[in-house]
């Protein structure tokens, strides 16, 4: 398999091929290997056990029931998504061979016939965009190895643009599924807080933490969604009419500081929906960035500080926060370990202050904008900037300005996953020099099926099928 295009790569032909008997799974499996082995300058995962994989899929070829559901094809997992078959060490040392069982959103999808493909490199502990990860390497993206893939699921948007995998399933705090999939020219989505249960995934903040399926298609994530949500998928066939579909363009903050390449690709993509039919809103979200900024940090760092006990306590208790903090070997994660577990800890009022009294408003001011301009969702750049260089782990080149790298990077995926919002990152195209871009659509709470159906019909309209 030496083209992406050698073999079906999106879920629906997958599915068709094996039914067929186009395809068996023993030999696309065959075929996910050889690319993986030949593509492992990339670093896509961390953790593969390709013996175990090959029998897998022997078993479904034997069992008659591949392209049944999911039956036969290979999701790649992030590397803090237990599934009960490979380790999960959020990549990092202290965690490293720690099988638990199964997550409730892998055990859906692996009741639903899902092979376990690999587990995902990503930013260590999910704390951080880069996946330039001390302990298991830097993760690169495919479009330009020299780039960085975004995360914190790295791993999992590179084996899936690289044409590994045909889908995974990330997880997103602050950006984590959106972010790599607009760095890497793939379709990520982030559901609505407790859409998915969250039992089973290495934490950061059980206020922020979503799963969220990753794939090259819209109707790919839907299929996962379904299944990941515990839904009846018969509504994922609907796709919105251009003059249905409503949504806010909100101009203050979202496109504030935009790369002049983004801001480009960006505009073209709105003339391409307004061409359309779809009716775009100019309205802002009054001091979304303020309301932001004053719930995010202290949420994530405060629960953090809690929740990761809480699960070493449940799934590892040989092994506590210090040894985690002690053998993290990324710089950026290490300090603010070590900072967190001393002086820099977050105030437990502060945190009280930003759960209780800062994240409600932000997401009343969502439920009002909604409301007031009659929009389905918003729609802004998922990230101000392409993919940075790997090494740019500090800070960032934004318009002769350098800017810290993790706050410029979450900039506007980070209010939507305050606020528990769903939302859904698109490929609109490439810069002039070939790194991807993605736009993203935020619904109301709740919306998730609308949202997606309206992902689904603006994905017609970019019409992005480019592959690195």
């Amino acid at each position: 398999m030496t083209d992406k295009r050698d073999v079906p790569f999106t879920l629906e032909k997958l599915q068709a091929a094996f039914k067929s008997g186009e395809l068996t799974c023993e030999s696309y499996i065959d075929a996910v290997i050889e690319r993986a082995e030949s593509l492992k300058h990339l670093n896509a995962f961390i953790t593969v056990d390709w013996e175990m994989l090959r029998k897998a899929a022997r078993d479904v070829d034997q069992s008659g029931k591949a392209g049944e559901g999911l039956n036969g094809i290979p999701l790649c997992f992030k590397d803090n998504i237990q599934t009960g078959v490979l380790a999960a060490s959020a990549a990092t040392k202290a965690l490293a061979g720690n099988i638990s069982s199964a997550s409730v959103v892998a055990e859906r999808l692996l009741n639903s016939g899902a092979l376990v493909g690999g587990m995902g490199n990503m930013h260590e502990l999910a704390f951080g965009i880069t996946t330039n990860n001390g302990y298991s390497g830097a993760s690169k993206n495919p479009w330009n190895t020299e780039r960085i893939p975004g995360g914190s699921s790295g791993g999992v948007a590179v084996a899936i643009a690289a044409g590994i995998m045909p889908a995974g399933i990330g997880t997103d705090t602050g950006g984590s599924v959106r972010l790599p999939s607009a760095l890497c020219g793939i379709v990520g989505f982030r559901p609505s807080m407790m859409r998915y249960p969250s039992e089973g995934l290495v934490p950061v903040s059980h206020t922020r933490d979503t799963a969220g399926p990753m794939a090259n298609t819209v109707k790919d994530c839907r299929i996962l969604d379904a299944i990941m949500a515990g839904k009846n998928d018969s509504a994922i066939d609907e796709v919105a009419s251009f003059s249905s579909i409503k949504l806010g363009v909100p101009r203050a903050y979202f496109f504030d500081n935009l790369d002049p390449e983004v801001a480009r690709l960006s505009e073209d993509a709105l003339k391409k929906l307004s061409d359309a039919g779809v009716t775009l809103v100019e309205a802002d979200i009054p001091n979304v960035g303020e309301l932001d900024e004053a719930c995010s940090f202290p949420i994530a760092l405060y629960e953090f500080m809690q929740d990761l006990p809480a699960y070493l306590t449940a799934h590892a208790s040989h092994i506590s926060i210090k040894d985690v903090a002690d053998h993290a070997l990324s710089p950026d994660v290490s300090g603010l370990m070590a900072s967190l577990m001393s002086d820099g800890a977050m105030p437990e009022s502060v945190y009280r202050e930003a759960v209780n009294v800062v994240r409600p408003k932000l997401q009343q001011t969502y439920a009002d904008y909604f409301s007031k301009q009659g929009v389905d969702a918003v729609i802004f750049p998922t990230t101000v900037l392409p993919a940075a260089p790997i090494g740019d782990d500090e800070t960032v080149e934004l318009n002769g300005e350098r800017l810290p790298t993790f706050p410029t990077f979450i900039h506007n995926t980070d209010p939507g996953s305050n606020a528990g919002i769903p939302g859904i990152s698109l490929p609109i195209g490439l810069t002039h020099n070939g790194l991807p871009v993605g736009i993203e659509i935020d619904g109301p709470f709740n919306s998730d099926e609308r949202l997606l159906s309206i992902a689904e019909a603006l994905e017609s309209v970019f019409n992005f099928t480019q592959r690195p």
